[in-house]
């Protein structure tokens, strides 16, 4: 798997369950969990805390990392590159359990990732909001880390 790209993705639970998804900002109703590639030198879990905060604003001291799975790869479609490299990407998901109810989302960042935020139930995530190729890996993800099957 050397032309894939390691990255890390965030599973952000509030304490009532709910999950934060955001709206790609280059393609309408097109969901996903705040995530990003793991930079050369850095740790899975630095990435996540980088992105995490990169992405929507929410700082390492407003969650506890409480598990995390190894290992889920999607190749890009048609033999697609990204970054003239990377063919698909394998993801280390971390499950973070948010301290507060409704923490500060702020996706005002540069640049910015996402247009738009929600939390919802794992059970509500709709795989049509995802392109063919990430489906495999969103429904194996909820079922690892909430039992739900979409």
């Amino acid at each position: 798997m050397d032309n894939f790209r390691p990255n890390a993705a965030a599973l952000l639970v509030r304490p009532d369950g709910k999950i934060l998804i955001g709206e790609r900002i280059k393609v309408k109703n097109a969901w996903q969990f705040p995530q990003g590639g793991i930079d050369k030198g850095e740790t899975a879990r630095e990435a996540l805390m980088r992105e995490v905060k990169e992405e929507v604003g929410i700082s390492p001291k407003k969650y506890s990392i409480v598990g995390h799975r190894e290992g889920y790869t999607y190749s890009y479609p048609n033999g697609a590159k990204k970054k003239n490299r990377y063919t698909g990407q394998i993801q280390t998901y971390f499950l973070c359990q948010l301290k507060d109810e409704d923490p500060d989302v702020d996706i005002e960042q540069k640049p910015r990732e996402f247009r738009d935020t929600k939390w919802i139930y794992p059970h509500e995530f709709q795989l049509n909001w995802l392109p063919d190729f990430k489906k495999d890996v969103y429904r194996q993800v909820l079922l690892d880390f909430f039992q739900v099957e979409i």
